[in-house]
């Protein structure tokens, strides 16, 4: 009994402690910044081989003063030496703890260099969770979704982002909430269609080099810092995909989730593949691979191709509304606001 009184008195408190776990370490040790900039002016400029001289960051009252102007001339000599002969581009080695100052932007890029220190990769860790931990707080109450897959770059005169429009209104109508990477172009499209049809309509957008600004028809929109975060959450809250016209990011979600259902990691959620037109020579491709044995014969039915938006929603309630037994209901379940859930006020039946 006390176990259990433990339990429900410290679980609520756990996310708000990873929380701050993950904002200590990235502010830690606040003169980091400072200090490696005092150091990158202390380079050893060798040509070809540029070496950080490690200076404390605050002198000692002990020193003597010999010490103290030596030390001033090594800076002076090393300043000239930057001035007069700057090292090459990339050569200059990252501060021990760059991750913590890095921008969130450059978080999958830390993350996949390669091994780093314990405590990198324990804040590395923590990051992780608190990104994971602000989508399940954002997502936990839309209800399930129809996630949209396409590209960024489609302009609103494409016959593709009309498309894509239709089918977000659709869906939004058959009662799902639309899901897409919360961008411009297909995404907008799919999400302007459902905010147009009165449904509900949310985002997982995700810090790039390049801006990614979050489209205007959001209801909920998650900014997430890693891409294997994004697509964990586009995954785990829908009952069906949609895939439009896109690029290497489109080919990489649909493949995802083609490869979770073909290995059984998630159920058999209906895949929908619009476009034929633009499509064709990669389903000619995949069923290339089901006569090379590559893939099993039955793989082929796990994707359907159409150009109409009466079929694509036919096939969804099929096979995701029957077949997993969805209902609509008139309010969603309660939430917690002291817990950081945000629900959905002011909407209509949904599909639960």
């Amino acid at each position: 009994m006390t176990n259990r009184r433990f339990t429900f008195c410290v679980a609520p408190l756990l996310p708000v402690a990873c929380h701050f776990l993950a904002r200590g370490c990235e502010h830690w040790h606040l003169k980091a910044k400072h200090r490696f900039k005092f150091q990158a002016l202390a380079c050893d400029l060798t040509p070809g081989r540029p070496r950080l001289r490690q200076f404390p960051y605050l002198a000692s009252p002990l020193r003597s003063k010999v010490a103290r102007s030596a030390r001033s001339r090594r800076l002076k000599l090393n300043r000239e030496a930057y001035m007069t002969n700057p090292p090459p581009a990339g050569k200059i080695p990252e501060p021990p703890h760059a991750h913590l100052i890095s921008p969130p932007e450059r978080a999958d890029e830390i993350f996949l260099e390669g091994p780093r220190s314990r405590f990198a990769e324990f804040c590395t860790l923590l990051r992780v969770m608190r990104d994971f931990l602000r989508g399940f707080r954002t997502l936990h109450f839309v209800g399930p979704c129809v996630t949209v897959f396409g590209s960024a770059r489609v302009k609103p005169d494409d016959p593709h982002y009309e498309l894509a429009r239709k089918m977000g209104s659709a869906i939004a109508r058959l009662g799902f909430t639309v899901m897409t990477g919360g961008g411009p172009g297909i995404m907008e499209a799919a999400n302007r269609g459902a905010k147009e049809a009165g449904g509900r309509s949310v985002g997982c957008n995700v810090e790039l080099p390049f801006e990614q600004v979050s489209n205007a028809y959001l209801d909920r929109c998650v900014r997430l810092h890693y891409f294997f975060v994004r697509k964990a959450l586009l995954v785990k809250y829908s009952y069906a995909f949609v895939v439009m016209p896109g690029g290497a990011g489109t080919l990489d979600e649909l493949f995802e989730a083609l490869t979770l259902i073909q290995t059984g990691k998630i159920k058999n959620f209906p895949i929908v593949i619009m476009g034929t037109d633009y499509w064709k020579e990669l389903i000619g491709f995949i069923e290339k691979m089901a006569e090379r044995g590559k893939i099993g014969p039955d793989d082929l039915s796990l994707i359907f191709a159409t150009d109409s938006v009466e079929e694509a929603i036919a096939h969804i309630r099929t096979k995701a509304i029957e077949s997993f037994g969805l209902k609509r209901v008139a309010r969603m379940r309660r939430h917690f606001p002291w817990l950081g859930e945000r629900g959905f006020p002011g909407k209509g039946p949904v599909i639960c």
